[in-house]
């Protein structure tokens, strides 16, 4: 029986290569692109695969396009792999295997291996992953970092078999940085009201780096180790920082977008700090005259 591969992808060029190198045996390739700005949908197309899209809109994450993607395979039986996932050869064997004769599995967890930048992490494995299935029995939720619903059996390949893991390639700094910023806004997508107080710019991301380093093992990799509890913290702080602004946006001068906020009413004024109120006067002067020139050059 067939099997497709499933990939979504933004600006995926760094790795996309190597992963589907890795899966060209397979009966079919299908890369779901989010309107990439670089090179992943020519990468794709040289690799055989076949690319569709999905409108990127305000996503900074692939879970609203996952559905879609699967929906676009020909074969009933789909293997969904991130840009950045390297399938093995003795996994592609066991999926062939078993596509033979399924019985009443509908779904199967597979084991994945990850990694900090060269250190391979052994404290998260198995790390299983519902990544293989019949693609009429499953829905994916469009929620960020959401996992697929599987209407029926699903089981798990052993995680005593490491050649059977999915290989999760290491993030780069330059990743790392730009995943902070992904989730950062994925996290004000899914909760905008959500409020921001000191202990989570402060606290929070301490905790974070302790959980990371000691709780989670990562103290064990040494170098690699720390670099991972670090931008773990920063990841924290980020998000909550960007939460902060996002609620207060509307007191700044300037507002989010650099315009004078529009909220602002006559009888709020005297609530305003003095150099804003500076501000909003010489800006309403500033449109006076503006309003007045063009007046005038539009009676010459």
């Amino acid at each position: 029986m067939p099997i497709s591969v499933v990939i979504n992808t933004y600006n995926s060029s760094r790795t996309l290569a190597k992963v589907l190198d890795a899966v060209k045996n397979f009966d079919e390739i299908v890369v779901c692109d989010m309107e990439s700005t670089d090179n992943t949908v020519e990468i794709a197309r040289n690799a055989g695969a076949r690319v569709v899209t999905f409108p990127k809109k305000y996503y900074t994450y692939a879970d609203p396009a996952r559905n879609y993607a699967i929906r676009q395979a020909n074969n009933d039986w789909v293997l969904v792999i991130d840009h950045d996932e390297i399938v093995t050869p003795e996994l592609r064997q066991a999926l062939y295997k078993f596509v033979k004769r399924p019985g009443n599995i509908k779904g199967i967890y597979i084991p994945r291996r990850n990694f900090i930048l060269d250190r391979f992490r052994r404290s998260t494995y198995p790390d299983y992953q519902l990544r293989f299935f019949d693609k009429e029995s499953v829905n994916w939720p469009s929620e960020f970092h959401s996992e697929p619903e599987v209407y029926g059996e699903v089981e798990k390949l052993p995680s005593n078999r490491q050649e059977l893991a999915l290989i999760h390639l290491p993030a780069s700094i330059n990743h790392l940085i730009d995943r902070i910023k992904r989730y950062a806004a994925a996290d004000l997508t899914n909760a905008p009201n959500r409020k921001v107080n000191l202990l989570h710019v402060a606290i929070l991301p301490f905790a974070t780096f302790l959980n990371t380093y000691f709780v989670k093992g990562a103290a064990r990799y040494g170098v690699a180790g720390f670099i991972s509890a670090a931008t773990d913290s920063i990841g924290t702080f980020y998000r909550h920082a960007k939460r902060y602004e996002h609620n207060v946006r509307h007191k700044l001068v300037g507002g989010y977008d650099g315009e004078l906020p529009q909220l602002i009413a006559d009888d709020k004024r005297e609530h305003i700090p003095q150099y804003e109120q500076l501000l909003i006067e010489e800006e309403a002067e500033r449109e006076r005259n503006f309003k007045e020139k063009r007046d005038s050059d539009s009676n010459l």
